[in-house]
């Protein structure tokens, strides 16, 4: 029966039974025999080849060699195929580490019903490969696991990583991921193999132990507007043969409360919003299991900005980040050289009030880019870099940071760079720095400055910037 139809009737309440009945009719079939969709179940990524993953599903990061990957049909574990992955040197001039991500191509898959990523792995010599885990697709990564650390034998060993929450994985992209370099072979490549990859219901991944922040009940002063990231979130479980197996979790698998909402609260992604003043204590649970660590905030009011840099003839500028100057286009702020960078924030900067600043969390190093989409600079006519940091911890004494100027990036390039030791810095106020470019030892040429590094190999890890640019 036609709907447009039934409007032509004259009679109304002839109209409204009909309606009725269709309805009842339409709902009733619906739940009898309509087939909704619903995601694969399949727990296969690459056995003697890649299972239901779809003609383009692997992805190299940024830097990395693009190549790495190959399906070697000469070495496999009691199979005819496996997964290759030849690490290049650090010298390679495609790329100086292996990453990638192995994607399906399409809808994502239902991983609820299992609690493992498994695979069997050797490499051509004994190595530690950096990370390796599942759930980076590069369209948001919200449940992303990474186990660091994993040492691979020249024979097969089977390997796990216990998924932190299955009920979390009902639509999954990120089958798996790596990340290896040379770090602990000298900077020589070797090749590393992968079989019989796959989810797994084991059964045995038990005792779930679930942190934030490390485990610590961590303190610390914060200021309205500014939000702050919760790091260090990881899961560890203990395994059929004893072992006990941590694994990094991003924030979406973990709930998280607040003590009073209307100071402080965190979201699904483990962004804490400040929102008034006061103190208030934010946890986590995982599966239902209280997660180790908390933070608790003291909110004492409203951000110090930094000094508001002095006028200059716009002409002798260059300003790379500064509400005072017109910028210049910079590639990003943070360029995340994976796997290595544990460095947080940056991209896009905070936006405080309409006052852009930078916040550099878990830093042991981190660049500015200005070579890759957008022009390199030619600051040969300026004679200073000026950059305002503010430390947000207690300064120990051999703390530093290191800034280090790159010029013409990947090609004839040189570097400089200039240290700053802990006496030059004060806790929580902000310190101006005016270095004259001649001190960047060992850059000579400044017509192509690509990255701006901000070194402090993790002695100092949060820190605020602001107003960095170059002038004569």
């Amino acid at each position: 029966m036609k709907m447009k139809n039934i409007k032509h009737l004259n009679y109304k309440n002839l109209l409204l039974i009909l309606v009725f009945m269709v309805l009842v009719s339409c709902e009733r079939e619906l739940s009898d025999e309509a087939e909704f969709a619903t995601f694969s179940k399949t727990g296969e990524i690459f056995t003697d080849v890649p299972i239901g993953l779809g003609t383009d599903f692997y992805f190299p990061f940024l830097g990395s060699k693009a190549t790495a990957f190959s399906v070697d049909e000469n070495v496999a574990y009691e199979s005819s195929a496996s997964i290759r992955i030849d690490v290049p040197n650090a010298a390679d001039p495609e790329g100086s580490f292996a990453a990638a991500i192995f994607r399906v191509d399409g809808s994502g898959r239902n991983l609820t019903e299992f609690d493992a990523l498994t695979f069997w792995a050797k490499a051509s010599q004994g190595v530690t490969i950096s990370d390796i885990g599942f759930g980076i697709d590069f369209l948001g990564d919200k449940f992303q696991v990474t186990r660091s650390n994993v040492i691979l034998s020249t024979n097969w060993v089977k390997y796990i990583i216990p998924i932190p929450d299955p009920s979390k994985l009902t639509e999954e992209r990120g089958m798996l991921w790596y990340g290896a370099g040379t770090q602990d072979t000298g900077g020589f490549g070797y090749t590393f193999w992968l079989d019989e990859v796959k989810f797994e219901k084991l059964g045995t991944i038990a005792q779930p132990r679930p942190s934030i922040l490390n485990g610590a009940n961590v303190e610390q002063d914060a200021f309205i507007d500014i939000p702050l990231e919760i790091t260090g979130l990881t899961q560890t479980f203990n395994t059929a043969s004893g072992e006990n197996i941590t694994v990094s979790a991003k924030p979406s698998y973990f709930d998280f409360t607040s003590t009073d909402i209307d100071v402080a609260r965190a979201n699904e992604l483990g962004v804490v919003s400040v929102v008034g003043t006061g103190q208030a204590t934010i946890t986590a649970t995982l599966g239902d299991v209280a997660a180790a660590g908390s933070l608790a905030l003291n909110v004492r009011g409203t951000f110090d900005f930094a000094p508001t840099p002095p006028e200059r003839n716009p002409n002798d500028v260059i300003s790379v980040f500064s509400d005072a100057y017109n910028n210049i286009a910079v590639d990003y702020y943070n360029g995340f050289f994976a796997p290595f960078q544990t460095t947080l924030g940056g991209s896009p900067p905070l936006d405080v009030n309409g006052d852009a600043v930078i916040n550099y969390t878990e830093l042991n190093f981190v660049g500015i880019g200005t070579f890759d989409e957008v022009p390199s600079l030619n600051i040969t006519d300026m004679t200073h870099l000026h950059v305002d940091i503010k430390v947000n911890e207690n300064i120990d004494s051999g703390d530093f940071i290191t800034l280090r100027l790159l010029n013409s990036v990947g090609n004839n390039e040189t570097s400089g760079e200039i240290t700053f030791n802990a006496d030059t810095f004060t806790t929580d106020q902000w310190v101006s720095l005016d270095i004259p470019l001649a001190d960047f030892a060992g850059l000579g040429d400044r017509t192509q400055i690509g990255l701006l590094f901000f070194v402090s190999d993790a002695t100092i890890s949060d820190i605020f910037v602001d107003n960095i640019y170059y002038y004569r």
